[in-house]
């Protein structure tokens, strides 16, 4: 072999060599961008997978919340005094009990605050209109009493009796028999004062929230 041949042939072998470096080293290239973009996919899905299951979570907590609101407010349109009252009525902010039974002034105040509320005071047109309506042709107990001064009339709960509203009976109070110390509705729904031992129905009234 002559020397020329012998150059040719380690030319051949050098370039055969770093040819093959070349493409080592391009297929750990392509090999790292292989692993890399499986890495990519995988925490993309883990992260999909993640967030779908957190959302998820938010629309049940979300959908049981407007359950728990739909249910309130169910509730509160059937039983607006609350579940577990529901032989009181609801009107204008407040909670109105109509009594089953028939009890003298003071025992019916008593039986009242038992249940964390009071006689009815009745200071507006609007309240009485509710009042008269459920008490029609029965006499109810309401908060209202001169017991501590003769003709000197006090509700139970403080409000100012001479610059509210009043609903006598044409005639009424007139202390009849000097023992009149006590107001009831009337049969016709107007107010009427009557010893306070009588024996009639009640009207209490305590706020909504208690």
């Amino acid at each position: 072999m002559d020397e020329e041949h012998l150059h040719d042939d380690l030319r051949v072998f050098k370039d055969r060599n770093i040819f093959q470096q070349k493409l080592r080293s391009f297929s750990t290239v392509y090999l790292l961008l292989a692993l890399s973009f499986f890495l990519i996919i995988t925490l993309s899905a883990v992260s999909l997978s993640r967030v779908s299951a957190l959302s998820s979570k938010l629309n049940a907590v979300r959908t049981e919340e407007k359950q728990n609101q739909n249910v309130s407010g169910r509730d509160f349109l059937l039983f607006p005094c609350g579940p577990d009252s529901r032989e009181w009525e609801y009107f204008d902010g407040k909670c109105y009990y109509f009594s089953l039974t028939r009890m003298s002034w003071h025992k019916a105040k008593v039986q009242c605050e038992e249940m964390h509320s009071q006689l009815a005071v009745i200071d507006s047109y609007a309240k009485q209109n509710f009042v008269m309506f459920r008490t029609r042709n029965e006499r109810f107990w309401i908060g209202l009493t001169d017991e501590n001064s003769e003709g000197e009339w006090e509700w139970i709960d403080g409000t100012d009796y001479k610059t509210t509203f009043t609903f006598w009976k044409e005639g009424e109070p007139n202390n009849s028999g000097n023992n009149e110390d006590c107001a009831h509705l009337w049969v016709s729904g107007q107010w009427n004062d009557v010893y306070c031992t009588y024996e009639c129905y009640y009207v209490c009234e305590k706020p909504l929230h208690h």
